[in-house]
């Protein structure tokens, strides 16, 4: 059985995910629970521009279109970067450059 990682939120990440409306924070708590356990979110793709080994958890309700950042090749945890609600098709470039800043700090 696969060693079970704790999920490491870092600057606002936490926050602004609670920020979510309930049926999004739960579809994002749900597929981060999938990546503690070794699995694969339902809908994720890599994020390259942010750095190597960064993914997007893509999520997608009724209430809106919602992303959450993370990085899962280290062995200690799962890094949430960045946690956002999406206004247009393409991400933000604020929300790239956070997120690579993030990414910088966790080194």
């Amino acid at each position: 059985m696969p060693r079970h990682k704790d999920v490491v939120f870092v600057g606002s990440a936490l926050k602004d995910l609670r920020a979510f409306p309930l049926d999004a924070r739960r579809a994002a708590g749900f597929q981060l629970d999938l990546l503690q356990q070794g699995d694969e979110p339902f809908d994720w793709r890599p994020m390259k521009t942010v750095g190597r080994g960064v993914n997007e958890i893509r999520i997608t309700e009724d209430s809106g279109a919602f992303r959450v950042f993370y990085v899962v090749n280290r062995p200690d945890a799962i890094y949430v970067l960045h946690a956002l609600q999406k206004t247009t098709r393409k991400t933000e470039t604020r929300d790239i450059e956070l997120a690579r800043a993030r990414y910088q700090e966790i080194g």
